[in-house]
C-alpha cells in the first residue's frame, strides 16, 4: 500500500519534494524517502533539481506501475462501478469550476474580452464565489461516496472548503494559484485522481469509455 500511495502522491503533485509527497497521504517522511529511493532504483521515479528547487517526478514506467497498482486496488475494493458513477456526477461540477476559475482570472470589457480581473468589481467576484459555493456543497457528499470505496480519497472537500474560506476572507490567491493548496489545486488533484483510478486520459468522454 505504501508503494501505491507514494507513487500516486508523485503523480498527483506532478513534481514535489519528499516532505510534500509524504504529507499527501500522511506518511512518515522516512518511509516515503525509502520508498522513493526503491522506486528510483526500479526506474519508476526520478529526482531532479533546477532553479533552486528539487523534487520527484514519475517516469513512464512509474506511471504504468502506478496505474497497475490502482487497478489492483480498485478491483480488490469491488468499486469500479461506484467510482464511474461519481466521475459522471463530477463532470458537470468540473465545468463549473473551470468557468469559475476563468472568471476569477478574467473580467471581459466591451473592448477587451480577455481583460484581466483586477478584483475591483465586488459583484463580479461575489458571483464567482457563489458558483464555487455551489460546488463546495456538492463536493462533500461526492467525496463521501468515493471514500466509502477507497479511503485515500478522503480530504478533498476539506481542502476545497479551507481554500474557499480564505478567498471569502479576501485573499484572492486561494482560488486559482498552483503553488498553494487553492480551490483549483485541490480540484485539479481530485480530477487527476479520478482519471488515474479509472485509467482515463484527461479530456476523454464518458461515452467513448463506455461509462454510460
Amino acid at each position: 500500500m505504501t508503494a501505491l500511495l507514494v507513487l500516486h502522491g508523485v503523480r498527483l503533485k506532478g513534481f514535489a519534494d519528499t516532505h510534500v509527497i509524504a504529507d499527501r497521504f500522511h506518511l512518515k517522511v522516512e518511509e516515503a524517502e525509502q520508498t522513493l529511493r526503491d522506486a528510483e532504483a526500479r526506474g519508476w521515479v526520478q529526482h531532479s533539481a533546477f532553479v533552486g528547487t528539487e523534487g520527484w517526478s514519475l517516469t513512464d514506467q512509474g506511471r504504468a506501475e502506478n496505474e497497475r497498482l490502482l487497478a489492483v486496488e480498485l478491483a480488490d475494493a469491488g468499486g469500479a462501478g461506484a467510482v464511474r458513477t461519481v466521475y459522471r456526477d463530477f463532470l458537470p461540477l468540473n465545468a463549473l469550476v473551470q468557468q469559475a476559475c476563468t472568471d476569477w482570472q478574467l473580467r471581459p470589457t466591451a473592448t477587451d474580452p480577455l481583460a484581466p480581473n483586477d478584483h475591483s468589481d465586488p459583484a463580479w467576484d461575489d458571483g464567482v464565489l457563489h458558483e464555487l459555493s455551489v460546488v463546495e456543497r456538492a463536493l462533500t457528499p461526492l467525496t463521501d461516496r468515493l471514500t466509502a470505496v477507497l479511503p485515500r480519497f478522503r480530504g478533498y472537500d476539506a481542502r476545497f472548503s479551507r481554500a474557499l474560506a480564505r478567498a471569502r476572507a479576501g485573499d484572492t490567491t486561494w482560488i486559482d494559484r498552483s503553488d498553494v493548496d487553492s480551490c483549483h489545486r485541490a480540484w485539479f488533484e481530485l480530477h487527476e485522481d479520478l482519471l488515474a483510478t479509472l485509467n482515463l486520459d484527461r479530456g476523454q468522454e464518458l461515452v467513448a469509455e463506455g461509462l454510460e
